[in-house]
């Protein structure tokens, strides 16, 4: 069941993303990389369809990945080779010629977000959208090219090679849409794991740690600290809790030393007891 819930949820995230393409990208003649944007300029020059252009584009990148990059990584690249342009024959069939807005801003804003949540989807359950996905891979597999270098090359020169047929504010638009679905795809990427990390100097240390334990069921951790001006010994205190407890936290130990000192910090993922993993009560040893 949960792996046929990670096969559906990557299809939601495919047809996520070619339902964005379809409603705001294509109807006002938005440009935009990747293998969509190669198969936007197949389709002006050579009229091939675009489900079809990004389906034969896929299936070569999936079998170039599966001789140089083998097996594993072609596995998780093969829902998305088939999913992405399927998703977009049938949105092209339901929605025929439907046009929601013309409004360039807004149809930039919303292919950016409605991008940025599909490949978000796609990536964080640990697969890949495939089609140019790959090559930047490949030329990383063997001249160490870092991939964000070569995949933003390829983007630039797919969003280059449209401006051939569009106006020079449609590469304007594109450059924003872009930037909104990089900024979409992190935060997507992030979403529901950022968790707040706080640390504490005081000199009542064990009352801290006592409300940390019983008032907020969270985890403390003392670490041997060290006066920097008095040099005196001490312990600093460190826990990490949900954004929505922080508040809290912070009343309770500002009751229990209002001079205490405190630097909270975000923190992108938390892994362990009492996050990702279930509490685990023990019985607490005592001096």
């Amino acid at each position: 069941m949960k792996k046929l819930a990670t096969v559906l949820m990557i299809i939601l995230g495919n047809a996520t993303y070619a339902l964005a393409v379809k409603l705001f990208v294509l109807p006002v003649g938005l440009i935009t990389g990747g293998t969509t944007g190669l198969a936007l300029t197949a389709n002006r020059y050579l009229g091939i369809p675009i489900s079809g252009f990004v389906l034969c584009f896929n299936v070569l990148m999936l079998l170039a990945g599966l001789i140089i990059l083998g097996k594993k990584f072609a596995m998780t690249t093969i829902i998305s080779t088939f999913a992405y342009p399927a998703a977009l024959q049938v949105f092209d069939f339901l929605l025929g010629d439907m046009i929601l807005t013309e409004d360039l801003w807004l149809c930039t804003v919303f292919a950016g977000l409605g991008i940025g949540v599909g490949l978000g989807i796609v990536i964080r359950l640990g697969a890949s959208t495939g089609g140019m996905d790959i090559p930047p891979l490949v030329l990383n597999h063997y001249f160490k090219i870092p991939v964000s270098t070569s995949l933003y090359v390829f983007d630039c020169l797919i969003l280059l090679s449209q401006t051939l047929y569009s106006p020079i504010d449609r590469l304007l638009y594109g450059i924003v849409m872009v930037l909104i679905y990089s900024f979409v795809l992190d935060k997507v990427l992030l979403m529901g794991n950022t968790k707040t990390e706080v640390k504490v100097v005081s000199r009542h240390y064990e009352e801290i740690r006592d409300v940390i334990l019983n008032g907020m069921d969270r985890g403390v951790t003392l670490l041997s600290a060290e006066g920097g001006f008095m040099g005196e010994e001490t312990r600093m205190i460190f826990s990490v809790v949900s954004n929505r407890e922080l508040p809290r936290l912070e009343k309770l130990i500002h009751e229990a030393d209002p001079d205490s000192f405190m630097v909270i910090s975000r923190v992108s993922e938390v892994r362990g007891r009492g996050f990702t993993q279930k509490k685990e009560y023990r019985e607490r040893k005592t001096n």
